[in-house]
Parts: C-alpha cells; sequence; structure tokens
C-alpha cells in the first residue's frame, strides 16, 4: 500500500463529514456521512442490532482521507437483499461458524453505487488498497467471508480482478426517455397494456384519493407518527421487525431535506398511506410502503405512478423503485441486472459458492431475458436493454 495508512472506525462520527463526502460524491445520498450516521445515532446499525460499524479509511502521509468504504461486521444476514442464507446453513452444518461477517454496503437499502470511495486521482490503485486491507482484515480476525454489495461497474471490476466470487440478481427499474408527461409515457404502451394502466388509475382517482408531494424538511412531527405507522404496519403483516425507526426518519427529514420525498395518499385532510423515496442527482430511489387500509390500486398509483410522474416533471432519467417485483414490468419497468462480490476465507467453500454463482448467473439472465418479452411497450429501444 506505499505510504497509505489503514484504519477502522467504529462510527462515521470518526471522520469529519466533508472528508467522507467528498469521496462519496453527491450521485445519491445513502452514501453520503449524514444518511450513515443517522443510522448510527438512531441506534438502527448498531451492535445490539447485529450492525457493527468498522468503516475502513486509507489516509495518505500527510493525513488526508484518499479512500473510505462502508463497513460493517455482521451477525446475521437481515436487511442485506442478497440472500446467502443457504451459505451459513452450509457452514454450520459442517460445524463452523459464518457468523460474524463482514459487510460493505448500505444497510436496507439495495441501490447499485460506489462502495469503495477513492479519490479520482490514483483511483485504481486505492480500490485495490481497500480491497487488499479488507481481505486481510477478514483473515486477521478469522471471520468467514467479506461482502460487497450491490456495488457500482467500476468497483465491480476491481473486485472481481482481485479474485472475488461475482454474483448477479435482477431488478426492475425505469427509465426516462424524455417524456414531457405521464400520457406522453403511455402512448409508448401497446393498447392492452396503457387501458390497464389508465384504469388502475382511475380507479384511485375516482375513490376520492389525492396526494400530497412533500419534502423531508415539510413533515411535521404529527403527520411523521402518522405516516410511520403505516410503513411499519407493512413489516408487522409480514411478521418482521421494522428495519428503520422513526428517529431515523426525523434525523433524515431535518438533515438531508431535500433527498428525502415522501408522496402521501389522503381522503379529504386525512392520509392513508405513503411511499416513501429518496433522490438523487438523477435519479429517484423507491424505498417504503405503508397504507392505513386497502384500497383498489393505491400501491401501484403510490408506489410506481406517482413515482414516475415525479421524474417526468423533474426530468430525472431513472426511477429504482426496489427489488423484485415481476409485477412492476406491465407499468414500465425493465429487468436490470444488480451484482454483489465476496470474498469467502475458507477456500472450499470458496470453491462450492463460487460454482453455485456460476449456475446462479446463467439463470438469472435467462430470466431476465425472458420478462424482456412481456414489457409493456411497443417495442425497446436497443440502447435500453439492460440485460
Amino acid at each position: 500500500m506505499s505510504n497509505r495508512r489503514a484504519s477502522f472506525i467504529g462510527s462515521v462520527a470518526e471522520i469529519d463529514a466533508p472528508s467522507w463526502n467528498t469521496l462519496a460524491g453527491h450521485a445519491q445520498p445513502f452514501l453520503r456521512h449524514e444518511f450513515l450516521l443517522a443510522l448510527e445515532e438512531s441506534g438502527c446499525t448498531s451492535p445490539r442490532n447485529g450492525w457493527t460499524p468498522e468503516h475502513l479509511v486509507l489516509k495518505d502521509a500527510a493525513g488526508r482521507a484518499t479512500g473510505v468504504m462502508p463497513l460493517f461486521r455482521k451477525r446475521h444476514s437481515r436487511g442485506e437483499f442478497v440472500f446467502d442464507f443457504s451459505w451459513a446453513n452450509a457452514y454450520a452444518q459442517h460445524g463452523l461458524n459464518y457468523y460474524p461477517k463482514l459487510l460493505s454496503a448500505v444497510p436496507f437499502t439495495p441501490v447499485r453505487g460506489a462502495r469503495l470511495l477513492v479519490a479520482p486521482s490514483d483511483a485504481a490503485a486505492t480500490r485495490r488498497a481497500l480491497i487488499e486491507v479488507a481481505c486481510d482484515h477478514a483473515r486477521a480476525q478469522r471471520l468467514s467471508s467479506w461482502h460487497v454489495l450491490f456495488p457500482s461497474d467500476d468497483n465491480l471490476e476491481s473486485l472481481s480482478e482481485a479474485g472475488l466470487i461475482l454474483r448477479h440478481d435482477c431488478q426492475f427499474h425505469w427509465h426516462n426517455r424524455g417524456y414531457d408527461s405521464f400520457d406522453a409515457f403511455l402512448a409508448t404502451f401497446t393498447a392492452e397494456k396503457r387501458k390497464k394502466a389508465k384504469r388502475e388509475r382511475r380507479r384511485v382517482a375516482e375513490a376520492g384519493i389525492e396526494f400530497d408531494t412533500l419534502l423531508g424538511g415539510e413533515v411535521d412531527d404529527a403527520l411523521w407518527n402518522t405516516l410511520y405507522e403505516f410503513y411499519a404496519d407493512t413489516f408487522y403483516r409480514h411478521g418482521h421487525e421494522p428495519y428503520l425507526n422513526l428517529d431515523f426518519f426525523k434525523r433524515i427529514g431535518a438533515c438531508m431535506p431535500e433527498n428525502l420525498m415522501l408522496k402521501v395518499a389522503r381522503l379529504g385532510s386525512h392520509p392513508i398511506a405513503v411511499a416513501i423515496f429518496f433522490r438523487g442527482e438523477d435519479a429517484l430511489f423507491g424505498r417504503y410502503w405503508g397504507a392505513g387500509g386497502n384500497y383498489h390500486s393505491l400501491h401501484f398509483e403510490t408506489c410506481y405512478y406517482q413515482g414516475i410522474e415525479y421524474c417526468i416533471e423533474h426530468k430525472l432519467s431513472r426511477f429504482e423503485p426496489g427489488t423484485q417485483g415481476e409485477h412492476k414490468v406491465p407499468r414500465g419497468f425493465v429487468p436490470t441486472l444488480v451484482s454483489s462480490a465476496h470474498y469467502i476465507r475458507d477456500q472450499r467453500f470458496a470453491a462450492a459458492i463460487r460454482d453455485f454463482a456460476e449456475r446462479e448467473e446463467r439463470g438469472v439472465r435467462l430470466y431476465a431475458a425472458a420478462v424482456e418479452e412481456h414489457v409493456p411497450y411497443h417495442r425497446m429501444p436497443d440502447e435500453e436493454l439492460r440485460v
């Protein structure tokens, strides 16, 4: 690593925000110092919850941060969206410990982005140094593995060159082809799919449901309390505790008000549902949803059509609504491959997992190609195919 010095910090608060944010950039909010600090200070990422911050910092001889990496020591695999439970079971069956493990990711956020945050000068070498330190740390601590979830393409290339195992999955994203209105977007649909989308929107409107668009700083405590109950209920109905607490959302609303956007559905003056989005420089990210009742087509309208309309209005090029969900395809979202990278310390397990990942990739690509046949558009432009 020549003259670079590596250290691990137990909180992102141990590095100043400008130094971290200079390396993180502004393309999306999830890598920002403020976002990660809000997760820590609200207790959403804490040792008690199985997320122990152990962020990696590289500094040059002058003490300037030249590379950083969000890093957590995990004692479970919840909140990751890249599923390795079968790997953990295999370790247990052989009497070995899979947990704790190291994880480079944005907690609870399946969005592609840089995980190796580096200065533009000597970027490739700094990425290699971060990878080397992380692998050495996993070995020195005798941890089973280090996982990098949803890395950007340049990060993925560096991780692959370092020998990490690559894994692939399929999400569904929307792309703005310069639409000047929602009707112009629907005009690209086949007649059948366009009719269905209009019918879904009409059902919501005819029920008397209206929408408010609010930024984080425009939501007061009373409304946050109501909306949080909607969000939490979505988890409770599936037998899970919410990943995020009310304190986190209030902190983000205060420190990143322009990046947090909510679509609040209401009947008269009474809120009945919410979709919680984050906005980056050129993209919208749909993250959470909840409702206080069962209303026909309200989920599609709140989470998808309202988000698309917002992107068109604000000239955002991309809308990522979250993981999974073939139901997104008839509403204009197209299959998009995402990836992860994995360092497995035990070479016996590494060989088996690499073989599994290669077979899984073939299946994922076949699945994405099959789904591509069912997009609602008259014809997909060649440059927009993502599989």
